[in-house]
């Protein structure tokens, strides 16, 4: 097993067979800002655990350090032996002028034969598109080029970051079943990280709230059924969402540290539009 150890008082190393990658106490910041504080986080295999935040709550960070990219201040991650990850960023930037295939793309990292590029397609909805200019694809399809990219790792452990950024409603829908059909067909580990603070993916496990800090944990527990919404945009994609509800027993004053409350009360999250939701505190980024 791969352990990377800050802590003076490590914990213990034996894990359940399952966990792919666990985070315990972490810590990190830059400039003297503290980005992340007493962090802890597991994902298993077959497990799906969405993470959410506020833009600047640290969820990016915490992603790079799960991933071995950046090395925490405090605190350990354990990954297990001869993990193979995937990661899919938020988004990438193409040079419109500058032609570049779908297969040029998927194959930057190496040689991969044609076969295997034609099924890694297919499974993300995009048979027969090799010879696309990238620059062309639209937001939804780029997001599933980017997931192939990190489908031919075959990935234990798969994270995702801001998966649905630019993509509509009916859009969600059919990537969170295909995520979830590749949870499936390969038993990996996802985490998927997004910015919406209420409507997750219906599957998820466990979702982690980030401010910084995880402010609380839970599941989904409310399947977005409003008669309304299924007609506007079907079954299909109503099925595959969920709505999170908050239980935070703190807020946050304007410097971004933790004040106890005594009871829970209504704030809104300010993520640029008023909305009041059943929440224990308000955010500060």
């Amino acid at each position: 097993m791969n352990i990377h150890t800050q802590s003076p008082n490590p914990a213990s190393e034996v894990r359940d067979h399952a966990t792919l990658v666990a985070a315990e106490g972490v810590g990190m910041s830059f400039q003297g800002r503290q980005v992340l504080s007493s962090v802890d986080l597991t994902v298993n295999r077959g497990e799906i655990v969405t993470l959410i935040g506020l833009n600047g709550s640290g969820k990016s960070t915490l992603a790079r350090i799960l991933l071995g990219l950046l090395r925490p201040e405090v605190g350990r991650v354990w990954r297990a032996a001869q993990l193979r990850h995937g990661y899919v960023p938020q988004d990438i930037t193409i040079d419109p002028a500058m032609p570049l295939t779908l297969q040029r793309f998927l194959t930057l990292g190496g040689k991969v034969s044609g076969p295997v590029l034609d099924e890694t397609l297919a499974e993300v909805g995009l048979s027969g598109r090799l010879q696309a200019q990238v620059a062309a694809l639209s937001g939804g399809e780029l997001h599933r080029a980017m997931l192939a990219r990190a489908l031919l790792r075959r990935p234990d452990f798969l994270v995702l970051d801001e998966p649905m950024s630019g993509v509509d409603v009916a859009g969600q829908g059919q990537l969170y079943q295909l995520i979830e059909t590749i949870r499936d067909r390969y038993n990996c580990g996802v985490l998927l990280i997004s910015h919406d603070l209420h409507v997750v993916m219906a599957a998820t496990d466990r979702v982690i709230c980030l401010n910084h800090h995880v402010c609380c944990t839970g599941r989904p527990d409310t399947v977005v059924g409003d008669p309304e919404f299924r007609a506007l945009f079907g079954a299909a994609v109503a099925d595959r969402l969920a709505l999170y509800h908050h239980h935070h027993d703190h807020s946050h004053d304007p410097d971004g540290g933790v004040v106890p409350l005594g009871h829970e009360h209504d704030h809104s999250h300010d993520h640029g539009h008023e909305h009041v939701h059943e929440h224990g505190h308000g955010h500060h980024d």
